[in-house]
């Protein structure tokens, strides 16, 4: 799942706070096999991003973003929500703008 010791997880697991803003977590339901080979992938997919940049190579750069989007999206962290309860996908979104504002507050106030 994504997240950290450095970044606090919404209580039902689906979002990681970076900055105030949440951002999807990898889908928990991912077989270890599966999420591996694509956690594998997205690295392969930055570090060719990072050397298309360093060549200023465009088309390079257009594939290398293009593997980190279905990386990702195979992750669950983009595209349709992983989750089947019909709750909005707040990725992206501040914290404080959700259902998570008061939990995130509590948070602050702990520390």
């Amino acid at each position: 799942m994504g997240g950290s010791a450095h970044h606090p997880v919404t209580p039902d697991g689906r979002y990681f706070v970076v900055k105030g803003r949440l951002w999807r977590c990898t889908n928990p339901h991912l077989s270890h096999a599966d999420r591996d080979r694509w956690v594998k992938a997205l690295m392969a997919a930055r570090r060719s991003v990072k050397l298309a940049k360093a060549d200023a190579d465009d088309a390079a750069l257009a594939m290398a973003r293009s593997a980190v989007n279905q990386a990702k999206v195979a992750l669950g962290e983009r595209g349709a929500p992983w989750w089947d309860d019909g709750a909005p996908d707040v990725n992206q979104c501040l914290v404080v703008n959700t259902r998570y504002a008061d939990w995130y507050a509590e948070l602050n106030q702990a520390y």
